[in-house]
């Protein structure tokens, strides 16, 4: 067993504490690819769900099984169909599907009944629900293809699931669905899912899947991982690609997140099974470890326009006041507008950054980041820094900096670290105010 040091244990903690704090009595809803119960990961995760339970937040649990159908089906000599990226449900698969649903049900809950000692379940109680919460209609004919038996959720019963996770159960549905004549259907784990966050309004939609998230560049195997996605960009990117037909194909859970944001739930995610604590580190952790698609409907983070310097200086003059900023004229802040992201809220700009690049050292200068203390504590600060991030990737840029005299730890706490000022650029250090005395921070794309 690994040591616990507290010099590492105790700040490790203490700065997950204020996710703690901001997910309790919220509203997940986790939906599993069965692949991951067929790679035996299904303990570990259980462990990982329960934790998540032990801090209050409300879980809804959605479990796929479409390589234990095919293996059902592959044992009868049936072969499996699919079509439009969905199984084609014959009566014969579907038995395969009531079979492996009830088989992976069984396996669930007594993954959460364990309470070994020296595991993460000693002590833990999780109280697995699960029920006809459902009602389906029949995907019917498709290009002239009967799904038969494959259908689409009609309605979710909200209601009785909220009453359950309101008395602290964990609520687990399966991909069945039944029509008001008790005819079953076989539902797809995505299709669920999303419809059960949106009618719950979830807080989140969290996809452990095959896949690692969105790529950076769809299609490039050495692309990174996009973190974060603004749901108007996830649209964006979603059109340009072809109808998925598999899972790894990158619209598969990407259409599913966006249309989870466009139904009211702020952030859907994407992240891989393959890494052990995955849900953990995208819940706890600043930049995740999948891809994270938010829905900015209700304040727009965009990059500045001519409209906005009223509002970026009424929004800057209070720092500048008291030293935090350098001060900035009108004509400074005109001629560089473009330079400048914001985050508006019914026409009032709440926070701006502007970025000055340095191509020729493949850097970029982060400038005037600044959040209006009404807002201050809701991420918006992160969340201007992410853009900000995102247009110097963009950019082919390798790193930002920063200069600042009063707000070095919380660039240090989002992956800044300080250098000596002779580590700017030299048009940049030939600006350097060596009587400010700012110390320099700078971050890796």
């Amino acid at each position: 067993m690994d040591l616990v040091f507290p010099h590492t244990f105790v700040p490790w903690f203490r700065h997950v504490a204020p996710y703690i704090h901001a997910y309790r009595g919220k509203t997940f809803v986790v939906a599993i690819a069965g692949e991951l119960i067929a790679a035996g990961k299904l303990d570990r995760f259980a462990q990982d769900l329960a934790i998540l339970h032990a801090m209050g937040i409300k879980l809804v649990l959605v479990h796929g099984f479409r390589p234990q159908v095919s293996e059902q089906l592959r044992v009868k000599g049936h072969p499996a169909r699919f079509s439009h990226g969905m199984r084609i449900t014959d009566a014969v698969a579907l038995d395969c599907a009531q079979e492996a649903a009830g088989q992976l049900r069984f396996e669930i809950e007594a993954a959460f009944s364990q309470g070994l000692p020296n595991t993460p379940m000693a002590n833990a109680i999780v109280r697995v629900v699960s029920g006809n919460f459902l009602t389906a209609r029949p995907v019917g004919i498709v290009d002239g293809i009967d799904f038969m038996h494959s259908g689409v959720v009609r309605k979710v019963d909200a209601t009785a699931i909220r009453r359950a996770i309101d008395i602290g159960a964990l609520v687990l549905l399966s991909p069945f669905g039944f029509s008001p004549t008790g005819e079953a259907f076989n539902l797809t784990m995505e299709d669920v899912a999303t419809s059960t966050a949106v009618a719950l309004q979830a807080d989140k939609l969290l996809f452990i899947t095959e896949v690692p998230g969105i790529q950076e560049k769809p299609g490039d195997p050495d692309s990174g991982i996009d973190t974060e996605l603004a749901l108007a960009d996830a649209e964006r990117l979603l059109a340009g690609l072809p109808n998925p037909t598999q899972p790894t194909d990158t619209a598969f859970y990407l259409q599913h997140c966006v249309k989870a944001c466009r139904g009211g739930v702020e952030r859907s995610h994407i992240l891989p099974f393959a890494v052990d604590g995955a849900l953990l580190m995208e819940v706890f952790t600043h930049d995740g470890i999948g891809t994270m698609v938010v829905d900015e409907k209700l304040e727009s983070l965009r990059e500045a326009s001519v409209d906005d310097i009223g509002g970026i200086l009424q929004l800057i003059e209070p720092f500048e006041a008291d030293g935090t900023l350098v001060k900035r004229s009108r004509t400074e802040i005109e001629r560089d507008i473009g330079h400048y992201t914001v985050i508006e809220h019914d026409g009032v700009i709440f926070g701006c950054a502007a970025l000055y690049g340095y191509p020729e050292a493949k850097t970029a200068e982060l400038a005037a980041l600044t959040v209006s203390p009404q807002v201050q504590g809701q991420g918006d600060g992160e969340r201007i820094l992410k853009r900000v991030e995102q247009r110097a990737k963009a950019m082919g840029l390798d790193s930002i900096f920063v200069l600042t005299t009063r707000t070095m730890h919380w660039f240090i706490k989002r992956g800044f670290a300080p250098v000596d000022p002779d580590w700017l650029p030299e048009a940049r250090k030939r600006k350097y105010n060596w009587d400010r005395r700012s110390q320099v921070l700078v971050k890796k794309l």
